[in-house]
């Protein structure tokens, strides 16, 4: 096992961008995902065609076909899967680790039916006998991989593990921070996803940049209210995990939660849009986990609700709208 080596779990776009910056870094860098022809295939071509395309691997990026090589290659492990396999990931791990294990995840989200964040699904598979950190931000897996200008953040109650995480990563035109508030990273990285989801489908309906800015200010005050009832730290959710990831994904069409939007908002039915997109739209299912999350806290979160009854509802985008324009006057107040 290397102490200065660390394994990418999960070979989507984003884990193989982060796989080939860390190995760009100079890091002893493995790759494993869990379709053993599909990692061969990875291995004989050498990039990634199927979820990012035109991007030659390092030469010492090292393809792993089986998981407990994987996983016993290197100290550190960084999980980059959808968060509905977060837990199925974790306990494929978990009897693979040895004393020396730190585990890294850039999953976002939260965990269908449970509405839990990734971190309360790792102490529940794990415990806390292994040091934990989250990474996130305005981070688009092409840009990563093209080496464009990005600056994304390192999150751990551990501050060693948050600052070797984020020298890793941190290097060429990349940058890394750290921050030991968890819940406010991972808070950011989650509810966007929604907001994503309601300023799609405004652009969609051609509702213009004021529409635009209106919901991402908004949706920002909605962030910050829930985090407020659940602890999180204001200047977290200002900063690049917060405000940053929020005003990236609604306002690029990368974004495959603003791409769902666009195509309801121009009259798609929801599977059609989802398939066509190819790839997990996260924010889909998170609104109804972030809408439970608020009924819990007893929050309002007006857009959120209303791009929940848009998707599991029925709801017809026009009247979504609807609803939000016809709230009474209230104070801009965030609380």
């Amino acid at each position: 096992m290397r102490d200065n080596g660390i394994t990418v779990l999960g070979a989507g776009s984003w884990g193989t961008a982060l796989a080939i910056r860390l190995a760009t870094n100079n890091n002893a860098t493995s790759l494993w995902g869990h379709e053993a022809d599909f990692m061969a295939t990875l291995s004989r071509e050498r990039q990634n065609r199927q979820y990012l395309p035109d991007f030659q691997f390092p030469e010492s990026l090292v393809i792993e076909t089986g998981l407990a090589r994987a996983v016993q290659a290197n100290r550190d492990l960084l999980i980059v899967v959808p968060s509905h396999a977060f837990r199925e990931v974790l306990t494929s791990v978990a009897p693979l680790l040895n004393e020396k294990s730190r585990i890294a995840w850039a999953t976002k989200g939260l965990e269908h039916v449970s509405g839990k964040f990734m971190s309360d699904v790792f102490e529940d598979v794990l415990g806390s006998s292994y040091p934990a950190a989250v990474v996130s931000g305005p981070t688009f897996a092409r840009e990563v991989a093209a080496g464009l200008p990005t600056a994304l953040t390192v999150a751990s109650y551990n501050p060693v593990f948050a600052n070797d995480i984020a020298s890793r990563l941190h290097g060429g035109t990349m940058r890394a921070y750290t921050s030991d508030d968890m819940l406010g990273v991972q808070l950011g990285g989650t509810v966007k996803n929604v907001l994503a989801i309601g300023t799609g489908i405004a652009d969609g309906m051609q509702f213009g940049a004021n529409g635009r800015a209106a919901l991402i200010t908004r949706g920002l005050a909605e962030i910050i209210r829930l985090g407020d009832a659940m602890g999180a730290r204001r200047e977290t959710l200002m900063g690049l995990s917060g405000v940053g990831d929020l005003i990236l994904t609604c306002t690029d069409d990368q974004s495959r939660n603003r791409r769902l939007g666009l195509a309801l908002g121009k009259g798609t039915a929801i599977d059609t849009a989802i398939k066509d997109i190819g790839q997990v739209v996260e924010g889909y299912n998170t609104a109804r986990e972030v809408v439970q999350l608020a009924e819990r806290y007893r929050v309002e979160l007006p857009i959120s609700e209303q791009v929940y009854r848009v998707l599991h509802e029925g709801l017809p985008p026009a009247e979504a709208v609807h609803n939000l324009l016809a709230r009474e006057i209230k104070s801009e107040s965030v609380s």
